[in-house]
């Protein structure tokens, strides 16, 4: 991430708890919150979870694009958050939403439908 991301918001304590990856982020997955069903998987800064916190909406770090991305602004799939923890760690975190739509971008339900590697 640049310089140029503002300082997060994100409570100090909460903070000083996550445990970050080399280029500070921490995954965060999303499952729907009324069927347990694992929706996709994002990543997240400080700031990030401090949005996710605070305006009930999931916002997510791009890595690709190098911006925050709030899930839905472009494509309407919003995920509206019921609740979030960390893991044992502190190196991931579960946001519990209720998907609106599609979560992952190839417009499927869930990210991890396509390649099952072992199930039924």
């Amino acid at each position: 991430m640049t310089s140029s991301v503002p300082a997060s918001s994100l409570d100090p304590a909460v903070a000083a708890r996550l445990k970050r990856s080399a280029d500070g982020l921490i995954p965060a997955i999303a499952q729907q919150y009324d069927t347990g069903e694992v929706l996709m998987l994002g990543w997240m800064d400080d700031e990030a979870l401090h949005r996710t916190l605070t305006t009930g909406r999931c916002t997510y770090w791009s890595r690709s694009r190098q911006e925050y991305w709030v899930k839905g602004d472009t494509s309407g799939h919003v995920q509206h958050v019921k609740s979030v923890a960390l893991d044992c760690d502190a190196d991931t975190v579960l946001v519990k939403v209720d998907q609106v739509g599609a979560a992952c971008h190839t417009g499927a339900r869930t990210c991890f439908d396509t390649d099952v590697l072992l199930g039924k």
